[in-house]
């Protein structure tokens, strides 16, 4: 039995600089250069407490060692009044011996700060990101997507975790303008016909819109497992990177009566470069931000009034896919929600994640 020590971060500033060095080099060692998708400024800033978001929770970050050997870590995330501990940050080596050590020392600090259950991977926040990917692990990964090594599952399982929730990713084949789609296109021309507008945004109104994108997201996905709110203040600060990794017309926002009542929100596929910022992977941008090989179709949303608009603004993204020709990503649809359901037809692959808990 190897002889495991368990890290936790210093306040010596010195030991702090070499915690945060150990705790980003993992996934470097762990992950090829094609399926890294942590961004290490964005890691960093959370350790550090530099984050938007970091006032809103209390994060504790470990390192498993063998030797000087950094084998695996996690971060234990708590909120207020919040009975559960969130478990993130997750990276193991495929060592059984190194991750029961693992989720033992995690467990055993979660119980002695008085948990009642364990949920993850949550990666600080719902804002940040969370789920764990289960198949597919044969393709690269797509902007957005919660990537992990494919035996993570099994070291979840193995320390007694279950899945609460399941998620999907549906790949849909390229469409071109020959495409037809009755039932949407009915739905698109009904509610257009009654007055609503669906459009794309105009960068000048990028932080009007966002601010608009706020006000629903916060209404429509506060029954979301680990939902957790934010300041509009603070949403935006983590999301106005957007606007130059955005093509506008693939973003559609619906307006009724002048409100916004509805949004869709989608970018190309950039893989993992847009996590990995230098003077080559910014030139690589612009070139797929100009010309995408495939979109990703990240947050949708409808006022629960306006039942049915969904696929009126799924249509209006429809009609931008068939004059560029390319396929498209529906992302992280959970089980029940009928946005798993659009387009089924069209669907040529589907990719799975899950969300584990353990009661303590």
């Amino acid at each position: 039995m190897k002889s495991f020590r368990l890290l936790r971060m210093s306040d010596n500033q010195i030991a702090k600089r070499t915690f945060i060095r150990d705790f980003c080099s993992l996934p470097k060692r762990l992950y090829s250069s094609r399926d890294n998708m942590e961004d290490p400024s964005t890691m960093k800033s959370l350790l550090e407490g530099m984050h938007p978001l970091n006032p809103y929770f209390k994060l504790e970050p470990f390192i498993v060692y063998d030797g000087k050997r950094p084998v695996g870590r996690f971060a234990i995330t708590s909120y207020e009044a919040d009975t559960t501990a969130y478990l993130g940050f997750f990276e193991c080596e495929n060592n059984k011996e190194a991750s029961r050590f693992l989720f033992g020392k995690a467990e055993q600090y979660c119980r002695d700060k008085g948990f009642s259950r364990i949920e993850g991977p949550v990666n600080a926040s719902f804002w940040v990101g969370y789920r764990l990917k289960i198949n597919r692990f044969d393709v690269a990964p797509y902007t957005g997507e919660p990537y992990n090594k494919d035996y993570y599952y099994d070291l979840f399982l193995d320390a007694g975790f279950k899945v609460s929730q399941h998620y999907t990713s549906n790949l849909y084949r390229s469409i071109d303008e020959s495409y037809v789609n009755d039932k949407y296109e009915e739905r698109f021309s009904s509610f257009t016909g009654l007055g609503y507008r669906i459009e794309s945004p105009e960068p000048e109104n990028f932080d009007k819109c966002l601010g608009d994108v706020y006000r629903m997201v916060t209404e429509l996905y506060s029954d979301f497992p680990i939902f957790k709110n934010v300041s509009e203040h603070d949403f935006k600060k983590v999301f106005s990177s957007y606007k130059q990794i955005m093509n506008m017309s693939m973003t559609k926002i619906a307006y009724y009566k002048d409100r916004a009542v509805g949004f869709y929100v989608s970018v190309p596929d950039y893989s993992n470069i847009v996590y990995h910022i230098n003077p080559l992977n910014l030139i690589r941008i612009l070139k797929l931000k100009k010309n995408p090989k495939r979109y990703v179709m990240l947050y949708m949303g409808v006022e629960p009034e306006h039942q049915g608009l969904g696929k009126a603004i799924v249509y209006s993204v429809m009609k931008e896919l068939m004059k560029s020709g390319l396929p498209s990503i529906g992302a992280l649809a959970r089980d029940g929600k009928i946005t798993q359901k659009y387009a089924f037809d069209d669907v040529t692959d589907v990719y799975e994640y899950v969300l584990l808990e353990k009661e303590i």
